[in-house]
C-alpha cells in the first residue's frame, strides 16, 4: 500500500511517499481502508517538522480519515461499513490517515452517520469536529441566539470557517475575524454578518472595554484572546479550542469576576465516544449544503507534502481534503 511516511535522520524530519506492506500496521482491532483524509494545522506541522508533534519514528502523519472497514474483530464494527476517526494520538503516536490503509482500535471510530458520507466527513474532518463542541460549549453555556453577536477568531481557517456556518445555520449573528481580505467572501457566503480585521485584537491588553460579544470561539490564544476576553458581555461564554497566536494568555482575572465571564478550553483529541456520536450527528443535521462547496480544496496523496506546506505560508483557505484512492 502507499503512505506519506516520516521518518527522521540527524534531527531533521522527511517526508516521502513509499511502498508500505499493511503487515507492518500497527496493533488494532479495526483496519479501514482509507477513502479521505484532510491536512490540519497538526498535520502539516509534523509533515514539515517545523512542530514537535509526532512522538516516534517512522509515522504516518494524518490525525483523522474516513473509509471503510476491511477487516474487524470487534463486533460493533463490520465488513465494508463506512467508519470516521479523529482524534486520540493517531498521525502522531499512532500511525494515521495519510495511507490506503490504517489499523486502529474500535474504540477511536465512530460510525458514518446517516445522511453523511465519506467525503462529507472529511470536509467536516477534525476541524470541523472541533468548531462543533464549540457551538455546543456555547449552547450549554446558555448563549442563545438572542443573547447576542457571536465572534468567531481565526475565522478563514477550518475551524474558525466551519463554526461561522454552523453559528449561522443555528441563527446566531457572527462576526468573523480574519486577518486575510481574501478569506472575506468565504466568511460572507458560510454566513457572517460582519468581518473584523486582525489589528482590532491585537493591541495592547486592557482589563475591561465594551461590553461587544455575547460569546466568541478562539482558536488563536494569546492577545486576540484576552482582548476579546476584556469585551464579552456579562454572563458570555468563550469557547478556547486554538493557539495559533501563542500560548500565553495576557490578561488578569478581572472579566472572570466583574462580568462573570466563563472561559471553556475545548479538547478535540480524548472526547468520550458518547459525546462523539452526538456531535457528528450534530454536525451532520447542522451543517448547510452550501458548506461542502465552499470551504473546501482538494489534493491526492502525492500532493499531501507541498499542501502542508502551503497551509503553514497561510495560503490555504478553509479544508483541505486527501484523496487517498
Amino acid at each position: 500500500m502507499q503512505a506519506l511516511l516520516l521518518e527522521q535522520h540527524n534531527g531533521q524530519t522527511q517526508a516521502r511517499l513509499a511502498d508500505i506492506s499493511p503487515d507492518e500496521l500497527p496493533d488494532g482491532e479495526v483496519t479501514v481502508e482509507v477513502d479521505w483524509s484532510g491536512i490540519n494545522y497538526k498535520d502539516a506541522l509534523a509533515i514539515t517538522g517545523k512542530g514537535k508533534i509526532i512522538r516516534q519514528f517512522p509515522m504516518i502523519p494524518g490525525i483523522d480519515f474516513s473509509g471503510r472497514v476491511v477487516y474487524s474483530n470487534d463486533p460493533r464494527f463490520h465488513y465494508g461499513q463506512s467508519v470516521i476517526l479523529t482524534g486520540w494520538g493517531v498521525g502522531e503516536a499512532h500511525w494515521g490517515g495519510l495511507a490506503e490503509q490504517a489499523r486502529v482500535k474500535a474504540d477511536w471510530l465512530v460510525a458514518m452517520p446517516k445522511g453523511l458520507d465519506s467525503r462529507k466527513a472529511m470536509i467536516i474532518g477534525t476541524a470541523g469536529f472541533t468548531a462543533m463542541l464549540c457551538v455546543m460549549a456555547l449552547e450549554e453555556g446558555g448563549i442563545t441566539p438572542q443573547s447576542g453577536e457571536i465572534l468567531v477568531t481565526g475565522a478563514g481557517g477550518g475551524v474558525g470557517s466551519t463554526a461561522v456556518a454552523l453559528l449561522h445555520s443555528l441563527g446566531y449573528k457572527v462576526c468573523a475575524q480574519s486577518g486575510r481580505s481574501a478569506t472575506h467572501p468565504m466568511l460572507q457566503q458560510l454566513g457572517a454578518d460582519n468581518i473584523l480585521s486582525r489589528e482590532a485584537l491585537s493591541g495592547d491588553v486592557r482589563p475591561l472595554e465594551k461590553q461587544r460579544w455575547a460569546g466568541a470561539i478562539d482558536t488563536v490564544g494569546d492577545k486576540v484572546l484576552a482582548n476579546l476576553l476584556a469585551q464579552i458581555h456579562y454572563g458570555g461564554v468563550v469557547a478556547a479550542c486554538g493557539l495559533a497566536g501563542g500560548v500565553n494568555l495576557p490578561t488578569t482575572v478581572i472579566p472572570f469576576i466583574l462580568r462573570n465571564v466563563r472561559l471553556q478550553g475545548i479538547d478535540s483529541v480524548n472526547v468520550p465516544a458518547v459525546r462523539r456520536a452526538e456531535v457528528w450527528k450534530r454536525l451532520t443535521k447542522s451543517l448547510p449544503e452550501s458548506y461542502y462547496q465552499l470551504a473546501t480544496r482538494e489534493v491526492t496523496l502525492p500532493g499531501a507534502i507541498e499542501a502542508a506546506q502551503q497551509l503553514l505560508a497561510n495560503n490555504i483557505t478553509g479544508r483541505t481534503l486527501v484523496k487517498i484512492r
